[in-house]
């Protein structure tokens, strides 16, 4: 049986990371969600143009409206994470920047997400 190694990864023992598939499907999936949650977004932001501060409030407070921002949130930052990952790991030839690169890209989602996940929740509990 013949091997379909290349003789570089025979030496370095390296086969499939077997990650292709799931980042592909969680670009796709993702993508998918943050057009209707996108839509979602920009018809919450055109029925609160001209509208004052308490009605902004009150429907920011609305539970089904925070959760919709929730997970466009956490969509988003997802999605951002891979495909910013991808950039890298395709355009960034040396391997110290680019574990150094990866590691700020998801600590920067991260943050990214915190942050506005606390903010939805402040404005969802009335602060």
């Amino acid at each position: 049986m013949t091997s379909m190694r290349t003789p570089l990864k025979k030496v370095r023992y390296l086969g499939s990371a077997k990650e292709g598939a799931d980042h592909f499907w969680k670009q796709r999936m993702t993508a998918v969600a943050n057009i209707f949650l996108g839509i979602f977004l920009v018809w919450l932001i055109v029925s609160l143009l001209g509208a004052d501060y308490a009605t902004v409030k009150q429907k920011l407070g609305h539970p089904l409206i925070s959760v919709a921002l929730l997970g466009l949130v956490v969509s988003g930052t997802i999605h951002m994470r891979i495909g910013m990952q991808t950039i890298i790991e395709d355009y960034v030839h040396d391997e110290g920047l680019k574990v150094g690169a990866l590691v700020l890209n998801t600590f920067f989602a991260v943050f990214i997400a915190l942050a506005s996940l606390f903010s939805i929740l402040k404005l969802s509990f009335g602060a």
